[in-house]
């Protein structure tokens, strides 16, 4: 597929994308961007139990990470067209230093304030922190070139794993030797850091997205403007939303997509039931098998990551959209069996493979939806954004409500069930769109 008009990005004059030096540049992005997601994962334990001791209601949670999904969903909405806008970098940038802002607003809220600051945190988190991957994914073509994107996204995804490890590991040290404010200000300056990074970027940074956003409303038109009779009123145009048309620019796209989505509902399954099934093997020490299970899957995610760069840098090739649906296949049955109460060591063994397959997943998704025109490329992800939130979202809810009555292994295995029946039906497309297409079309 044809990229399309480069726009987000642009690189400086005379210098290749693919350059050595470009290519620092692009590191020394992803550590801004590693630093500032190991803010977030500490954060996220930090806030949640922050949260509990400011309202004493449990419920609490639930409603400050509806609030935070809501307006990730929300900003995946608007995305596109504010990419359309701005530059990438611009929104980078600003999103960043608007979630430093607000952790500081945290930080010298006043006791009366503190629940209304926490409102504060949940929507400019929530939405900011969509908008950031929506930019940063999107223009990631022109800022390494279309040939090594898969590259990109695999050093991205292994940063940010490597920055959950971290996150989740010294969230409980951080907090119960120097507190919240300690490990808010440590967020703060984490996001601050990255909002550096991005600066110091020799990449434009300001002005409007004029040539994408005129490719993504001529991509826009549903239909040709019928001829209007002598002396009657001129029909309206009609269009279409720029996030379908970017759907519909690839065979198979909208499908893929979905099954997004509906792999989110099934990491929200296990997201959710994990606690529960740790509490089960060891109630006096609940938190000890859920770190260990997430220490191996970013473990295994980590190691997917460098097995695909080396399988990129031999063959030229990225792992395409069947490697996205294989992979969910083999993530969905690794996190079902991950709770059917095998050993310790088959169960270790089994978290392995699960993050090596959602790093495939993760890398051959967002490369596919790279090849798009860059005109709908962040419709695109901001559409994709709005799915996976609202899958998410849905599912935590659903979830919540099931393993009341059902086990873990249960809920489990009908959420990834189903991811897994999609994706089937999912790989039997693409591969008919391969035996039919004239050319290599369906990466």
């Amino acid at each position: 597929m044809t990229p399309g008009t480069e726009h987000s990005v642009s690189r400086p004059t005379g210098e290749s994308v693919n350059s050595p030096r470009g290519e620092r540049r692009y590191r020394f992005l992803v550590t801004g961007y590693a630093i500032s997601s190991y803010g977030t994962f500490l954060n996220m334990v930090a806030l949640n139990l922050f949260v509990y001791e400011t309202t004493g209601r449990a419920l609490a949670m639930g409603l400050f990470m509806a609030v935070r999904l809501g307006s990730g969903f929300a900003a995946g909405l608007a995305a596109g067209g504010l990419l359309a806008r701005f530059t990438a970098k611009s929104v980078m940038l600003w999103t960043n230093i608007a979630q430093a802002a607000v952790m500081l607003l945290l930080v010298f809220a006043p006791d009366g304030l503190r629940t209304a600051a926490l409102v504060a945190v949940s929507v400019v988190v929530g939405s900011c922190g969509t908008l950031f991957m929506v930019s940063l994914r999107s223009s990631i073509p022109e800022m390494v070139g279309e040939d090594r994107r898969s590259w990109a996204n695999s050093l991205s995804i292994t940063g940010r794993s490597l920055a959950m490890v971290a996150g989740f590991a010294s969230a409980g040290v951080v907090v119960s030797l120097v507190g919240y404010t300690a490990a808010f200000v440590v967020d703060m300056a984490t996001f601050a850091v990255c909002a550096v990074t991005v600066g110091l970027l020799p990449i434009a940074g300001g002005g409007r997205g004029k040539p994408a956003r005129a490719d993504a409303e001529a991509g826009a038109e549903a239909e040709p403007e019928a001829e209007a009779e002598p002396g009657s009123p001129r029909p309206a145009r009609r269009r279409m939303p720029v996030a379908l048309v970017a759907l519909a620019a690839a065979p198979g796209l909208g499908l893929m997509v979905a099954l997004r989505g509906v792999d989110a509902l099934g990491s929200s399954s296990h997201n959710a039931a994990l606690p529960v099934y740790s509490s089960e093997l060891d109630s006096s020490h609940p938190a000890v098998f859920v770190s260990a299970f997430w220490c191996l899957w970013a473990l295994g995610n980590i190691v997917a990551q460098q097995l695909i760069q080396r399988y990129g840098r031999r063959t030229g090739r990225t792992v395409g959209a069947l490697g996205f649906g294989y992979g969910t296949c083999l993530m969905s049955g690794a996190f079902i069996l991950a709770f059917a109460g095998f050993p310790l060591v088959a169960t270790a063994v089994i978290a392995l493979v699960a993050g090596a397959a959602d790093g495939l997943t993760e890398v051959s998704y967002t490369s596919h939806l790279q090849t798009l025109p860059a005109g709908l490329r962040a419709h695109a992800f901001g559409l994709s954004a709005t799915v996976e939130n609202l899958g998410f979202g849905a599912g935590m809810i659903t979830v919540a409500a099931a393993l009341d009555r059902f086990s873990p292994l249960t809920v489990v295995g009908w959420s990834h069930g189903v991811a897994l029946l999609v994706a089937v039906v999912f790989l039997i497309r693409v591969t008919g769109l391969r035996r039919t297409a004239p050319g290599p079309t369906v990466p």
